[in-house]
């Protein structure tokens, strides 16, 4: 409730072009974490089915980051 009258004061300031314009760039911030989010778990799922995968992976990056420092 108190949060709602934040938001409504803080709208009061902006052109209607504008909320529109907040709203939508919110909107798509949330669609990108969303697909992140399902693109992490699809990842470390296939990465799970394998684990002689997953422990190849972190030798080549242990030898990477040995071969940088």
């Amino acid at each position: 409730m108190i949060i709602a009258s934040i938001r409504r004061i803080f709208a009061s300031f902006r052109t209607e072009e504008e909320e529109r314009l907040y709203s939508r760039a919110a909107f798509f911030n949330l669609l990108g974490f969303l697909g992140s989010c399902v693109l992490f778990s699809f990842v470390a799922q296939q990465l799970s089915r394998n684990p002689r995968e997953l422990a190849h992976i972190a030798r080549a990056d242990a030898l990477l980051r040995a071969l940088q420092g």
